[in-house]
């Protein structure tokens, strides 16, 4: 049975040249507004950013689709990579609002942003497809963080250790007996995932070689306790 690595949760890919600058900047600001906005609600704050987290992978697969019809080349596993991206981080949203049923002026704020977000990162793509997948990398390494925060609040009981979702099981394969802890872990291993991927995708339109792991299919889903904390 495949293993999912010990997650590293202070990695991060130090910027180099202007496009890395602006995008991790870019990302802070975002961080720093969503850490005013939701405080500790992490359930609630999963739900906005999930929605706007599954934005980038269907964009970037749609992009590379037509570039591969264009050139009429290969895409060497980018498309299936970046689908399978999008749709894991659409069942992390179907799973926190099983846990954080959102408000009404949240779902209102899932709608601006994620059209907002769209529009934004359609154009950033077109224009750096490098700088839009470090944009990604960096979203997901803030990602990582927020999730360790959530793991520290249920294990402090600040936020309670609730069963976890029945959709959660199916898709992470999960126990019965699989609580919200275990959730989050196999969330935060996917966002380290894919923190990893698409700083591995800028490096590769930068001109790096690209480790081969980086493409789909997506690592298996591993039985939680099977996962380092």
């Amino acid at each position: 049975m495949t293993v999912i690595p010990f997650v590293d949760k202070t990695r991060h890919f130090a910027p180099q040249g202007l496009g890395d600058r602006v995008a991790l900047a870019f990302t802070r600001t975002l961080r720093f507004v969503a850490d005013r906005f939701f405080v500790h609600r992490y359930g609630h704050r999963a739900i906005v950013l999930e929605t706007v987290a599954a934005v980038p992978g269907m964009v970037g697969a749609t992009m590379t689709h037509l570039r591969s019809l264009r050139r009429m080349e290969d895409d060497k596993g980018w498309i299936r990579t970046l689908m399978e991206e999008a749709e894991n981080e659409r069942m992390h949203l179907m799973t926190f609002i099983e846990v954080a049923q959102p408000s009404a002026f949240e779902r209102f704020l899932i709608i601006a942003v994620q059209w907002l977000f769209y529009v934004s990162f359609f154009a950033l793509y077109v224009v750096s497809p490098r700088t839009a997948h470090r944009v990604v990398g960096y979203f997901e390494e803030e990602a990582v963080t927020s999730y360790t925060h959530y793991l520290a609040q249920i294990d402090y009981g600040t936020v309670e250790n609730i069963p976890a979702p029945q959709i959660a099981r199916r898709y992470w394969q999960l126990p019965d007996t699989a609580t919200l802890r275990d959730v989050v872990l196999v969330v935060r291993a996917d966002e380290a995932h894919h923190r990893d991927v698409n700083h591995q995708f800028a490096d590769a339109l930068a001109g790096r070689p690209l480790d081969p792991d980086a493409i789909a299919p997506y690592p298996p889903k591993t039985p939680v306790h099977e996962l380092a904390a």
